[in-house]
């Protein structure tokens, strides 16, 4: 799992690729903004996070079941990745950023017209 990169995930460059085929412009992973998200709307003041379901635990999702060995180590790990991660929401928030978390699973499971207007919705309202 170390060759696992956390930039530039297949799932991340869809979500670029549809966004701006939405006619949006972005910055990637401004180290400023907490979380480092992944696609930021300096103009709008919104950001976008494309999350992995099992490296951010996701709830309720089949991606996101622990592995057989060491659980223990991944329990606490992945814990530790969904602290950080409502930290950085609200440190977000705290500086007028909204967001919009895109799950790995969603993305899967959904049609590109449907990711669309979730995308468009999220940064023209």
């Amino acid at each position: 799992m170390s060759h696992i990169s956390g930039k530039n995930t297949k799932p991340e460059i869809l979500i670029r690729k549809l966004t701006h085929s939405l006619g949006y412009r972005f910055r990637l992973h401004k180290k400023e903004l907490p979380g480092k998200p992944d696609l930021v709307f300096n103009k709008l003041r919104k950001t976008i996070f494309v999350n992995g379901c099992f490296w951010h635990g996701h709830s309720k999702c089949s991606r996101s079941k622990l592995p057989a060995t060491n659980r223990k180590f991944w329990k606490v790990k992945i814990a530790g990745n969904k602290k950080k991660d409502k930290s950085n929401y609200i440190r977000l928030k705290k500086m007028n950023w909204d967001y919009l978390v895109i799950w790995q699973c969603e993305i899967k499971k959904s049609t590109t017209e449907k990711l669309s207007k979730k995308i468009s919705a999220f940064l023209s309202g």
